[in-house]
Parts: structure tokens; sequence; C-alpha cells
């Protein structure tokens, strides 16, 4: 029997859908509470956004180049391994299972209990479901636990479902939020919008009982960072595509493509978002939403008590939809470093559906354990840093092709190439730098994981040897 091999059925409008699903889940709801916080001014609120989204598009233009290379299942492990070596490869692979996409998963997951108890207050995340003594499970925890075990077995029933998941969803999500944005813009407050951009490029803290705290320039320059740890988070997953080149019709053109129309309908959609909830709450409204939900509070404003149920259902599906697009990608990954021999030899079976099930298995039980951490903060501090140190290697990886590869063909080139690719770099280098200095309690975690599978690597290699 002939081994069996990926049916590509995606084209590129599934491509544009699985990167834009991918990147939207709470986060554009979430986050902007944090960020006011940090930053105080409205300008600066959409500065970082834009910047943002700035650094995505960038990445995403110079990831086609890649992508048009390599049109292989695996994407960023691939592409690292092909600029690189097998252990840089490995060192993505290990920290893209451990914290990266198991993480992303697992607070998207956190982020749909957190909506649904907004309807459903029997299973909030404030309740006790399980009181271990060493660990207090939530009934919200449970319900994100039992939506990433449901998406699974979805997916591992072959690509076709969870691309029919991915594609209505992400629709009815883009359809929403524009529809949330236009109403809330056509209806905005205008002395609230004056209020909030009177003093729009003021930096400062803001707290609870509205008063501000004056920064330094260093402070300054903290706040933006620790700001722009939600937006990058928010903005994540775009990459998710890569790792289903196998899967893609005509993949060297579509891949690239995908890249670019997600990350800029996304990038549109969260700078118009935040306009939105400047046109319709006070900045300390925003930065003191309850329990950080600014979507909930825009809604409230916009259409009343009944709109804030039907963004809480929305972004329910919102979320739900992301860890599809998550959850369907993810296990690509582990099927080609399994191919290589440096992950689960099972990982690198395809089923009778031809996707690869012990993979997706894998990855649902590590996410299932971070959902019992229950802290969606905490996993974006831990996650934002370890994904842009690997984005950087990357594109850097561009410049390593094009100097021993120049023969190689080529049917999409990174746009820019090569000022922003390098623009890129310096500020993934910044944010990483501070984020160190400034929010090290989960950066540092998150760096030592990705470390730590450098004796790993070096075992799994003693391992192979022996048994050649």
């Amino acid at each position: 029997m002939s081994e069996k091999e990926f049916k590509p059925v995606l084209g590129l409008w599934d491509g544009t859908m699985l990167v834009a699903g991918s990147m939207i889940g709470s986060g554009i709801f979430i986050v902007s509470a944090d960020i006011v916080r940090n930053v105080g001014g409205a300008g600066w609120l959409v500065a970082v956004w834009v910047i943002t989204g700035f650094m995505t598009i960038t990445a995403a233009v110079s990831y086609g180049e890649l992508s048009g290379m390599f049109p292989k299942a695996g994407g960023q492990y691939v592409y690292l391994k092909e600029a690189y070596n097998p252990l840089i490869a490995f060192l993505y692979g290990w920290s893209y299972f451990a914290v990266i996409q198991t993480g992303t998963i697992a607070a998207v997951g956190v982020a749909f209990g957190k909506f649904t108890a907004y309807i459903i207050p029997a299973v909030s995340e404030d309740l006790v479901f399980l009181n271990l003594g060493f660990l207090k499970i939530s009934p919200a925890q449970v319900v994100s636990i039992f939506t990433i075990v449901l998406l699974t077995y979805i997916n591992s029933r072959g690509v076709k479902g969870g691309k029919a998941i991915q594609t209505t969803l992400t629709v009815i999500k883009l359809v929403c939020l524009f529809g949330l944005i236009a109403f809330g813009l056509i209806m905005m407050k205008s002395d609230v919008w004056q209020m909030n951009w009177a003093d729009a490029w003021k930096m400062h803290g803001i707290a609870k009982d509205g008063s501000v705290v004056d920064y330094t320039l260093a402070l300054s320059v903290a706040a933006i960072v620790a700001a722009m740890v939600g937006s990058v988070f928010s903005s994540d997953s775009w990459n998710s595509v890569t790792f289903i080149a196998g899967e893609m019709k005509n993949p060297q053109r579509n891949i690239g493509l995908s890249l670019f129309l997600g990350t800029l309908i996304v990038t549109i959609i969260y700078v118009t978002a935040n306009l939105m909830y400047l046109a319709s709450l006070p900045l300390h409204d925003i930065a003191f939403a309850e329990k950080d939900r600014v979507g909930v509070a825009a809604a409230n404003v916009i259409f009343g008590p009944a709109g804030t149920v039907v963004i809480a259902l929305m972004i329910m599906i919102s979320t739900f939809g992301c860890n599809n697009g998550l959850i369907l990608s993810g296990a690509r990954v582990y099927y080609t470093m399994a191919k290589d021999g440096l992950f689960f030899k099972k990982a690198g079976e395809l089923n009778r559906f031809s996707v690869p099930q012990y993979g997706l298995w894998v990855q649902c039980i590590l996410a299932s354990i971070w959902c019992l951490s229950g802290k969606y903060g905490d996993l974006l501090d831990m996650i934002s840093f370890v994904v842009v140190l690997f984005y950087m290697l990357t594109i850097a990886g561009i410049f390593i092709l094009r100097k021993n590869r120049p023969e190689a063909n080529r049917p999409y080139k990174a746009f820019g190439y090569p000022v922003l690719p390098l623009v890129y770099i310096a500020m993934g280098t910044a944010f990483c730098f501070l984020l160190i200095i400034y929010k090290p309690t989960y950066t540092w975690p998150g760096l030592i994981i990705a470390l730590t599978g450098i004796p790993v690597y070096y075992f799994v290699m003693k391992g192979k040897s022996a048994a050649a």
C-alpha cells in the first residue's frame, strides 16, 4: 500500500480565510484595555495597533518569498531548516509545540470560556468546578478544554470539515466586526471623541481612580513595549497558512497572496475597531472595562443591553473559529518534524482522512494542560516574546538564502527587500530586548522553554545514531 499523502483541496479564498480567521480571536475585544492603561492617550492606542499592523504585514510579505521557494507542509519549520540547520528548525518546532501553538490555543480557549460566562454565568471563571488543593479548576476552563477537544476531533476527520468551519465562521466574524465598526462610527458620540483626542499624544499611565502617572522617556518606551504584547498576540498566527502548504492548490502563488490579503484585512479591522472604541467610550472606560471586555462595553453603548449579548455571542464565534484554524494547521509542523525523525514517529503518519491525527491529539493534550493555568495575560507575555524571536530569525533567513542560493526559483520576492525585512528585524529586536527588561516574569520562562530544546535535540539525534 502506498504512503498516504496530503490532498491539495484548499484555494486562495480558503487560505485567506485561514489567515484572517486564525488572527482574529478574542484579542481585539480585550487587549485595548491594557494598552490604554499603559500608554494613556488615544493617539498612542491607535499608534500601537498601526505599528503592530505594519510589522505583521511586513513579516507576511517577506514570508511570501519563502513559501514560494518551499511549498511544503511545515511552513516556518521548513524555512528555518533550509536557511540555517536542523537544530534551529527543531528549536522552533519544539517552541511551537511547547509554547507558541499550544499556548495560543489555550489562551484563545480561555477567552472563549470568558465570554461564554458572560451569557451563562454558571460557567464563570470566578467559580470553582473542582478543587484539587494545589489547583482550582473553574467551569470556564472546563468549557475551554471541551472546545479544544471537539475541534481536534472534527479536524481529525479530514481537512474539509475544518475548512467548512473556518470559512463559515470567518465570514460571519468579518461581517459582524465590520457591522459593529460601522454602527459605532456612525453613532459616534462627538463629545467622547473630542475628549479622547484632546490630549491624544501625552504618554502616561492611567490609574483606576482616573489619576495619571507621568512617564520619563525610558518609562514611555517600556509602556509602548508592554502595550504591544497584547496587540502582537492579537495579530499572531497569520503564518498558519504556511503550515498547510501540502493541502493548498498552487501553493507557490496562493500562500503568498493569502498571507498578504489576510494580514491586510485584519490590520484594517483592528485599527478601525479601536477608532470605534474611541468614538464610543471615554478612555477611562476603555482602560477599565469589566474584566477588560472592551468589545462588550462598546456594544452596550452602541446597541444597548441586547447588544452586549449579541457581541458576546459574536466573540464566542470568533474565538471558536480562531481555534479551529490554529488546531487545523498546527499538527502539520509536528508531521514534518516526525518525518525528519525529530518528533514522535506516529505524528508523521496520516490517517485514512489524510490528516496527521496523532499530532492533532498530542497538541490537544498539551493545550488543555495550558488551559488549566487560566492566566490569559501570562500566556500573552510568554508567547509574544518567543513568537517575534522566531519571526526575526525566519526573515533573516531570506538574506541567507539570497546569498547561498541565488539561483533558486523564487515565484514571489519579498516586497521592499532589503529595507522592509531589515526594519522588521530592528523593530523585533527592540521589542524582545525591552520585553526581557520590563516584563521578565513570563518572558524568561518562554525563552528557557525554547532553549531546553537544545539538549532534547542532541538526545534525539544520539538516539537516531544509535538506532542506525
